[in-house]
């Protein structure tokens, strides 16, 4: 899938003024996803293997070590045990869909990310993604999380995952964020994408939501993702749906598609189908891709893989056979 990347466009309140989000309305559809008749069998399956490869698999650990992104990125290649990958008619061949879309580290763990996947023979398939901008608050000095952005560039990210300042939303300074945004693109380069962290569970309002929404597409922004995973509200299915509808918005206005992705909080392959289900009914088909939607997770892998066990064998494995421990 070739994608045309969004270019931004020129900063406009008029569009922002015009939100007006009808929370109930928002509470119903996204009841209504969570209640939707259970997907099972082969199908239940084949969108849980399309849900692995939707996945950045993610450390986010103050004790990071050079062997945990190791870890890490044997997983991101190999997601599935081998004689379960079988079972359902695949095998990790060189042509292999089977695999995660991204790796995610800190920035200081971006040349061991590289370094292993590049070993592996993977670094064309697997995208090296980073935070960045004083991650999770966004509170320290542009200066500095700009010099981060560039440091994880060279370092080899391909994605940058920068976080907002959530205060200039609270306080509704949305030109000061399309700016702020906007010079975190140029620092991206022109080859490492930019999806920006709204934090939504630090916004206060579904308006707010809708809003940051727009300006950070607006600004140049490649992907917006709901969470850090860090806040005590994550992803949403309410939030999911703001945002997905503010993509749609975007897209009908300005031509560009952009992407979606939650973090935080997407635990089990019920929370990723009922995000996958969101998605194809409110964007189409054309965002079921990597190229537009990921799943920011750390935990999520280890239920999707036990869901394919049970699947073949139709026995539920322990708790400790599909963990990243």
């Amino acid at each position: 899938m070739t994608l045309e990347r969004n270019p931004g466009c020129e900063f406009d309140l008029g569009w922002l003024n015009s939100v007006n989000v009808n929370l109930s309305a928002v509470n119903h559809l996204a009841k209504k996803i969570s209640s939707s008749r259970e997907l099972k069998g082969e199908y239940r399956a084949a969108w849980i293997l399309k849900a692995i490869t939707l996945i950045d698999l993610t450390t986010l650990a103050g004790d990071d070590t050079n062997s945990n992104v190791s870890r890490l990125c044997f997983k991101a290649a190999k997601p599935v045990a081998e004689d379960l990958l079988q079972e359902l008619g695949f095998d990790y061949s060189n042509e292999s869909p089977i695999h995660t879309a991204a790796v995610c580290v800190y920035p200081s763990k971006v040349q061991d990310a590289v370094t292993t996947l590049k070993n592996m023979g993977m670094s064309g398939k697997i995208k090296v993604a980073s935070v960045a901008t004083g991650f999770p608050s966004g509170q320290t000095p542009l200066k500095t999380r700009l010099e981060e952005i560039k440091f994880a560039v060279e370092q080899g990210a391909k994605e940058i995952d920068i976080v907002i300042d959530r205060s200039l939303v609270i306080t509704g300074k949305w030109e000061k964020l399309y700016q702020e945004i906007q010079v975190m693109k140029e620092a991206c380069g022109s080859e490492a994408h930019l999806k920006a962290i709204l934090a939504t569970g630090e916004l206060g309002t579904l308006d707010n939501v809708y809003k940051a929404s727009l300006v950070a597409m607006m600004a140049g922004s490649d992907f917006i993702k709901t969470s850090t995973g860090k806040e005590s509200v994550n992803a949403t299915l309410p939030f999911g749906l703001v945002m997905a509808r503010a993509i749609k918005e975007y897209n009908e206005k300005m031509g560009y598609k952009v992407g979606l992705k939650p973090a935080g909080g997407v635990r089990t392959a019920k929370d990723a189908l009922e995000w996958l289900i969101l998605i194809k009914e409110t964007l189409g088909k054309d965002w079921l891709s990597p190229e537009l939607f990921r799943f920011g997770a750390s935990g999520l892998l280890g239920d999707l893989e036990s869901n394919l066990y049970q699947h073949v064998t139709g026995t539920i494995p322990a708790g400790y056979e599909f963990t990243m421990g």
